[in-house]
């Protein structure tokens, strides 16, 4: 029998297998179908996180996989909108950017200062869903509705601003928790296996 506090890695590993389909979607413009499966992709992410806070399922193993599945997600996503024109190259650069600062900055402190809780700030939320939110409207305009363009320009400067501000931030926390740790003071940082 199936262990039922798998259940949550079970939707998430599912999210991971709706991707290639997204992307492959978006690369043919078929874009009623993509929005459709990022929507189901979208309500995996929140029926994975309910099962885990309603009945506790808390594994290492979906610690790890849920926050992979998202970054994973979004980066096909995303490169998948850019080479279609719909969004800029610059943006691409600094969101996958973003991503390899904070996951490379997180190694390194563990290496050379200790284990490291990584909470997602409410920056960091915010970037998420504006990411999301930015990539759906790219996609509406072109292949669903005629929105005035200005919008996604506007929230590409959002985006852009709220992804720079957000690596900014993790990055002076956690040199905040260096510098405590380097003169002797408690590491408030804890331990996790999470990436922003």
């Amino acid at each position: 029998m199936f262990p039922r506090h798998q259940i949550p890695n079970a939707v998430t590993i599912g999210r991971i297998a709706l991707i290639p389909p997204i992307v492959w979607m978006l690369a043919l413009e078929y874009y009623v179908v993509a929005v459709v499966l990022l929507t189901i992709a979208g309500l995996s992410d929140a029926l994975d996180g309910w099962l885990v806070r309603r009945y506790g399922w808390h594994t290492r193993l979906g610690a790890w996989l849920d926050p992979a599945a998202d970054k994973l997600l979004m980066l096909g996503v995303y490169v998948a909108v850019t080479l279609s024109g719909l969004l800029p190259l610059w943006l691409l650069v600094l969101v996958v950017g973003r991503d390899v600062w904070l996951t490379v900055g997180s190694a390194l402190y563990r290496v050379f200062v200790g284990p490291l809780a990584i909470r997602p700030l409410l920056i960091s939320k915010v970037n998420t869903f504006l990411q999301i939110t930015l990539v759906l409207v790219a996609i509406v305009k072109v292949g669903l509705l005629a929105l005035d363009p200005i919008w996604v320009q506007l929230l590409v400067i959002v985006v852009a601003f709220t992804t720079v501000a957000s690596g900014l931030a993790y990055t002076v926390q956690w040199g905040f928790y260096a510098w405590r740790h380097l003169h002797g003071h408690t590491n408030p940082a804890g331990t996790s296996g999470r990436t922003p």
